[in-house]
């Protein structure tokens, strides 16, 4: 038996890359001041949207939907719910950031 790990080819993991982290379409790379807002901005929509389908999910199981689990919706819920405290923890990041800097001695 052969419990060697093959070797991935740099094609696969520039494709594995290219599907995992998506960067938005508006020009962040471009600007070096603008790329922080416009993904921190990207990644607000994404959690907004996140919330918006996990409740979506909620009502539709609560409707007795069939084609609906509940599995999917615990799921999709959990990820709502991990993106929303990820966001309050950059958030809270930022504000003691801005305060340290505010209280600096010039």
């Amino acid at each position: 038996m052969d419990l060697r790990i093959s070797s991935l080819n740099s094609q696969a993991l520039q494709k594995a890359g290219q599907t995992q982290f998506k960067r938005p379409a508006t020009g962040a790379a471009q600007g070096v001041g603008s790329g922080f807002a416009d993904n921190f901005k990207t990644a607000l929509k994404s959690v907004s949207s996140a919330q918006n389908e996990a409740s979506r999910l909620q009502t539709e199981v609560q409707m007795g939907n069939p084609k609906v689990s509940l599995e999917e919706t615990m799921l999709a819920m959990q990820k709502a719910q991990i993106g929303f405290q990820a966001t309050l923890h950059v958030r809270n990041r930022m504000v003691q950031a801005y305060t340290d800097i505010m209280n600096m001695s010039v």
